[in-house]
């Protein structure tokens, strides 16, 4: 994270950021472009789980000079020189070149018209096996697929230990960053104004001098997190919890669990290591 907020502070760095709040990177952007909220623009959109697409139209014209990511894109392909004749632009233009790349589009057009939805083939509940299989070749589902095995380093089913922060006796507690109730991801944590506590269970805390709502800081040798603590019986001993999607605000020194996880990527995948964090934690 420290890292990432250094890269955008770079003098021959030329950011733009186009979105609907000002989030913590808007913050750094040399032109802020404003975006169309769901409500000022023409949406086609599945969400996370589900099996039916909705068609939603606008409740509102955009506010101010907000324009949508595809008016904006679309723009910018024609000043460089790089639209091409066919492409469809706009809002519709661009739903239907979505529908018409499924061979169901008839059938899905037909029930967005008349119901501003459409299920997917298989029903909005289907049973696996019974309406849906595996995108396999033969239907069933590949417990040891060849290609994820040959990726892995050491085989697909075989442990790789977490990179340690710097060792287990310097930084004992694991820090883990689950999902909050609040915020998907970063999504709406505007709206949340508190700062977000270090969940760590009563053993961990008394060891340490913490008590609840102390001050404290959560650190390894890639940085530190400075908020509150927060005393839970639920969090396994040897564990830390620092929710995901944070802003700076959320916490005393602006830094979230993103300052203290490791630049190495999973070993499938190419991922981060979020869960490879060691960390300690003392009071301020």
């Amino acid at each position: 994270q420290r890292r990432v907020i250094a890269g955008l502070e770079r003098g021959d760095l030329y950011t733009v950021v186009h979105d609907q709040v000002l989030t913590d990177t808007a913050r750094y952007a040399d032109l802020l472009l404003p975006a169309t909220t769901f409500l000022e623009h023409r949406e086609l959109h599945v969400g996370y789980g589900s099996l039916r697409m909705r068609s939603a139209h606008p409740a509102v014209g955009p506010v101010g000079e907000a324009r949508p990511n595809c008016v904006v894109f679309a723009e910018l392909c024609e000043r460089m020189g790089i639209a091409r004749d066919d492409d469809p632009t706009g809002e519709e233009a661009l739903s239907e070149a979505i529908l018409d790349s499924s061979e169901d589009a008839v059938r899905i057009r037909r029930a967005l018209v008349a119901e501003s939805q459409a299920v997917a083939s298989c029903g909005a509940t289907p049973v696996q096996f019974l309406d849906v299989f595996p995108a396999t070749e033969d239907g069933k589902i590949h417990l040891l697929p060849e290609s994820l095995d040959r990726e892995a380093p050491a085989g697909l089913y075989r442990y790789a230990p977490p990179v340690p922060a710097a060792s287990t006796e310097d930084y004992p507690l694991t820090l883990i960053s689950p999902a909050g109730s609040k915020r998907i991801s970063s999504t709406f944590g505007q709206l949340h104004r508190a700062q977000v506590p270090v969940s760590l269970h009563p053993d961990d805390a008394g060891a340490r001098g913490i008590a609840d709502g102390a001050a404290v800081r959560v650190w390894n040798q890639r940085g530190e997190v400075r908020c509150s603590a927060q005393l839970d019986e639920d969090v396994r001993p040897g564990v830390a919890v620092l929710p995901k999607g944070l802003w700076s605000h959320h916490t005393a020194n602006g830094a979230t669990a993103n300052a203290l996880i490791p630049e190495e990527l999973t070993d499938i995948g190419g991922g981060p290591c979020y869960h490879d964090a060691f960390v300690e934690i003392a009071p301020v």
